[in-house]
């Protein structure tokens, strides 16, 4: 069993919708052969709970105005440091880049087919760990009384 042609529906649109809003490191799994909740997971994050949010919201809105698709749960909202949309077909996980670190959800999927993706949301990777090496060179910078 694959993914079905709506979930790659969905998960398009989610990626770019994410990419959009510049989310790091997007990447989707067909899950449909290990689990029978859902045909796919898609993967993002960012380096602060504000923009969680607002890639969560950006795809929550595409999904809704381009394909008719409202999520039948939207959890982790109040912290906003892993939002988890469900749309049955679909699951949008988006998390803080220090719980992506932490929970590495990657691993869990890795032996499912990486679902291909917009050009956009490819672009994406690695870019969790630029931004990490980035704030990690401006706080031993700060630390050093360089910057203030």
């Amino acid at each position: 069993m694959t993914a079905t042609d709506r979930s790659h529906e969905l998960i398009t649109a989610a990626a770019q919708a994410a990419a959009d809003k510049l989310a790091h490191d997007i990447i989707a799994y067909d899950v449909s052969d290990v689990l029978s909740i859902t045909d796919a997971f898609l993967l993002a994050s960012a380096p602060n709970d504000r923009q969680v949010k607002s890639i969560v919201d950006e795809i929550e809105e595409r999904l809704s105005k381009e394909l008719g698709a409202k999520p039948v749960r939207r959890e982790g909202d109040r912290d906003a440091r892993w939002i988890l949309l469900d749309y049955v077909d679909i699951v949008v996980h988006v998390q803080h880049s220090e719980e992506r670190v932490f929970y590495a959800l990657e691993r869990l999927w890795k032996d499912c087919p990486e679902l291909d993706l917009p050009a956009d949301a490819k672009a994406t990777r690695g870019k969790g760990a630029e931004h990490a090496k980035l704030q990690d060179a401006e706080d031993a910078a700060e630390l050093r009384g360089e910057l203030r």
